[in-house]
């Protein structure tokens, strides 16, 4: 089948969303399938208010509708609601090609979060630009839920979960030498992921612990962040490798975020065998549930302290659970076949 994945976000950007969409074309390629990706890098482009690494493309209608001529796909996925998932949603409904939609990040909560837009007035606009998809698709039960409660229907929201890399991801011994960084006192307490204002990170940095902080990762409040936290180490953005000796040299992953869908970063430290530590939010809730490899908490101090108890085993032998070739076939039959 030729599958066509039309995305506002792609590399260089460092997030879940190039990721998963990463993982899903290598795993289609590798089901046989012919995998073209329609993204930013192929147009002009001007960087996001408020958040410069993401690109927003410009005069992309008529080239959005060669491109998905000249390819002719079997399925078309429009993975983001930017100027590019606006273009391909417009020819398809012009064309009346069918079409899916994913709903990866939460897109209103966001917005609030910058310029205090009411979270109606974005959930209206959702609703209008998933509406015609055949399916939508959301990365957990709590974020189908949520949808369903601003009037999405329900027969077209499905769940496509997320996997993690056991390959890069493992409980290795933690090797100093290999670590982009070594702890001068224990224990060391570990976010990964984008420095972002909806990542809530003041909620961990401001915490009284023992040891060490450390933060992996790039974003528009970085340079904030290392002006009030002198005594946190910042690592900047790094390879999975590198990464992946990072979540093994600490003692506990903490996540403050409220507002993520699903949070890969946690699958990859526990596949790494460190426990989680973090607030109560839908992700946590719904990636963590009842598996003993974390801690969920208002208190998050308190649970960072606790998760200090946990046995590496726990959150290694949970993380293995989640296959990207599992998910992958999801979203496979999720898609909805173009006829000729």
């Amino acid at each position: 089948m030729k599958i066509l994945l039309v995305t506002d976000a792609w590399t260089p950007q460092i997030n879940g969303v190039v990721f998963t969409l990463q993982q899903t074309r290598r795993i289609l390629t590798d089901m046989g399938h012919t995998v073209a990706v329609i993204h930013p890098g192929l147009f002009r482009s001007i960087p996001c208010p408020t958040y410069p690494e993401i690109r927003l493309s410009l005069g992309a209608g008529r080239r959005v509708a060669e491109l998905i001529r000249n390819f002719a796909p079997d399925a078309l996925h429009i993975a983001t609601e930017g100027p590019l998932g606006m273009a391909a949603r417009r020819h398809a409904l012009r064309t009346g090609m069918p079409f899916t939609t994913a709903y990866h990040t939460r897109f209103p909560e966001y917005i609030q979060a910058r310029i205090r837009l009411p979270l109606a007035l974005t959930y209206r606009w959702l609703r209008w630009f998933h509406g015609p998809a055949a399916h939508t698709m959301v990365p957990t039960h709590s974020v189908r839920a949520d949808l369903l409660t601003h009037g999405f229907d329900p027969a077209r929201v499905i769940v496509w979960s997320r996997g993690v890399d056991l390959d890069t991801f493992r409980p290795d011994p933690a090797d100093p030498e290999a670590c982009p960084a070594q702890p001068a006192t224990r224990p060391v307490f570990l976010y990964a992921g984008r420095t972002a204002v909806e990542k809530n990170l003041d909620a961990f940095l401001s915490l009284s612990l023992p040891g060490e902080k450390w933060v992996v990762g790039d974003g528009p409040v970085l340079a904030s962040l290392k002006a009030r936290y002198p005594d946190v180490r910042f690592l900047g953005a790094l390879p999975h490798t590198e990464l992946a000796h990072c979540y093994r040299m600490a003692n506990v992953f903490v996540f403050p975020s409220l507002t993520d869908t699903f949070g890969l970063v946690l699958l990859e430290a526990m596949a790494c065998g460190c426990p989680v530590a973090a607030l109560p939010a839908s992700a946590t809730l719904d990636v963590l549930g009842d598996s003993g490899a974390g801690v969920i908490g208002a208190d998050l101090q308190a649970a960072c302290l606790q998760a200090l108890e946990i046995d590496r085993s726990i959150p290694a032998a949970y993380a293995c659970g989640f296959s990207w070739k599992q998910t992958t076939r999801v979203f496979f039959e999720a898609l909805q076949p173009i006829e000729a």
